[in-house]
């Protein structure tokens, strides 16, 4: 039987991407979002042209113990995961203390709370069997705070710390975990986090498709690596320029960035 791999965030986007990927490589999946209606569809779509099986979980994976219900739905499912792709995730744009608390609170519920949920009940299962790899979409706001997405910025800098001391605790029982950090990429993103009319967006253009960074990141995955970012110059400005840079001139930069013109 071909591996399987349980994708989060799975309707739109590098979600629906990752599934697509999957399934193209002969591999099962589980997929899961909010939307029952977008999952049927791509349910649809992969099975009939790769003649895999595609299973659908719809629920909130943000939600009061929406991930300890995840898993049990997907226990019930009495197959395996192989592979987990923690995909789901939100931003929002605007200053820390002018936005809903409950918005915020609600980013860290899904972003880290969830995913950190769904890593342990996986991981400790592929321990057992020997195998498994995971992959945690993070963000290059991982490498610098985030003024104007101070809390978004926040989640992913948790996130990809969380990966790497995973996979270093991990490796030995034969399971990796990998963070991508994309850049900009051209998803529904951008409308959901507030953020059209900033410098950010504004050169949405030049933004990554969805369906080539989720190749980088799957890639990276099956590779064990330990961190990814797609875009090249990206990772030569956050690699190896900012780090030396004065950190106002870097906040002052990334608050320009998400500033509305």
């Amino acid at each position: 039987m071909p591996d399987t791999a349980l994708i989060t965030g799975a309707s739109s986007g590098i979600g629906r991407e990752f599934a697509r990927l999957h399934a193209a490589r002969g591999g099962d999946v589980i997929i899961t979002a909010r939307r029952e209606a977008e999952l049927q569809a791509l349910k649809e779509e992969i099975e009939a042209a790769h003649g895999v099986t595609v299973h659908i979980i719809a629920l909130d994976l943000g939600a009061e113990g929406g991930a300890n219900a995840l898993w049990d739905r997907v226990t019930e499912l009495g197959i395996p995961v192989d592979i987990l792709i923690n995909n789901a995730g939100f931003g929002g744009q605007g200053a820390f203390i002018e936005r809903d608390l409950a918005q915020d609170l609600a980013m860290i519920d899904l972003n880290v709370k969830a995913l950190v949920t769904l890593t342990h009940h996986a991981m400790r299962a592929m321990a057992d069997r020997g195998r498994g790899k995971i992959l945690q979409v993070s963000s290059t706001a991982a490498y610098i705070p985030g003024p104007l997405q101070a809390t978004y910025y926040a989640t992913k800098a948790f996130v990809s710390s969380f990966s790497m001391a995973l996979d270093q605790e991990m490796r030995a029982k034969g399971v990796t975990c990998t963070a991508l950090e994309p850049g900009y990429v051209q998803t529904g993103f951008a409308d959901a986090a507030d953020l059209e009319g900033t410098d950010l967006v504004g050169a949405g253009e030049k933004g990554a498709q969805p369906a080539d960074v989720a190749r980088i990141g799957y890639e990276a995955m099956l590779a064990g690596k330990l961190r990814v970012i797609n875009d090249p110059m990206l990772r030569l400005q956050l690699r190896w320029l900012i780090p030396f840079a004065p950190h106002r001139m870097v906040l002052k930069m990334i608050e320009k960035m998400q500033t509305k013109r």
